[in-house]
């Protein structure tokens, strides 16, 4: 099972960025998981009132959550998503590019390109794009490897002046039993910056680079790390280990050191919503209490 799940903020018309992306992807569907309930909202969610509240997207049974709420967030391209298409498992080759140009037509359709489709020295055929929520996605043709890659894999792009990559990957690996580092590509300049490294969290797979200071971006709520903890000792844990900023703690989430939210909640959320009034008690909170909902 998947614990730890992104969560992409959506500007009331997650429904619509579900579709695109259940249209824009192969082997993937989309769900709503929950929806708001019909009364005793707060001023601000009065408009959203039994509409859909989650929206699950399924990409080759790699979940990506989406959250339908207002304008208080917008992704950024801190955190992207890499498709990893290796022509051995997707038909050969004349196959993978035909699938990878479908889907990048459909990205650039009203997004912007950041790095234009074509060979690289890293592939024979990459590029990275914006779509037109503001969802970054680099999608890749891969060489085989020994273990192979997921078509997703959540990067983290650190900005600003010093190295941050490195110092992430060695608190989030610490956390998780079982996690491990992979490829690590360090910067030449012998700065401690790293160029790519990948690094797997709950036997899922992610990516970090140092990027510089020449980025004007960095992490947001725009984008999250939702991790379904087991109990209240893993979330107290988890909780203490990641929370650096008091004032972005609510609802069970948090911003780490790095600026990176995330959302520490029981595995069985959307079973304790169930309860009579737990939504509002929900609202309430910093840290998710179980007991309390």
């Amino acid at each position: 099972m998947q614990k730890i799940v992104p969560n992409i903020w959506c500007q009331g018309n997650a429904d619509e960025v579900g579709n695109f992306y259940a249209a824009t992807f192969p082997d993937t569907s989309m769900e709503v998981s929950a929806s708001y309930p019909e009364t005793n909202l707060p001023d601000f969610q009065q408009a959203l009132a039994g509409q859909p509240l989650v929206v699950d997207v399924t990409l080759s049974g790699y979940r990506i959550r989406l959250i339908n709420a207002g304008g208080e967030f917008r992704p950024t391209p801190a955190i992207s998503f890499i498709l990893s298409m290796d022509p051995a498992a997707h038909g050969g080759e004349a196959a993978t590019r035909a699938n990878i140009t479908s889907m990048w037509a459909a990205l650039v359709d009203g997004g912007e390109v950041r790095m234009e489709l074509g060979e690289y020295p890293h592939s024979k055929l990459y590029g990275w794009v914006e779509d037109r929520y503001g969802v970054n996605w680099q999608v890749m043709m891969t060489e085989p490897t020994p273990e192979p890659r997921p078509l997703v894999t959540p990067q983290f792009l650190f900005t600003g002046d010093a190295a941050q990559a490195q110092l992430a990957m060695d608190l989030y690996t610490g956390l998780f039993p079982g996690a491990r580092t992979g490829v690590v590509v360090p910067h030449e300049g012998g700065n401690g910056a790293i160029v790519f490294a990948e690094f797997a969290l709950a036997g899922q797979w992610f990516s970090a680079m140092d990027g510089g200071a020449d980025h004007h971006f960095t992490f947001s709520p725009g984008i999250s790390l939702e991790v379904d903890c087991a109990d209240q000792e893993e979330i107290d844990t988890l909780w203490e280990a990641l929370s650096a900023v008091p004032e972005a703690e609510q609802c069970g989430w948090l911003s780490d050191r790095f600026g990176v939210s995330w959302q520490i909640v029981p595995q069985n959320m959307g079973e304790l919503m169930q309860r009579p009034g737990a939504y509002q008690r929900m609202l309430a909170m910093k840290k998710i209490v179980v007991a309390d909902l």
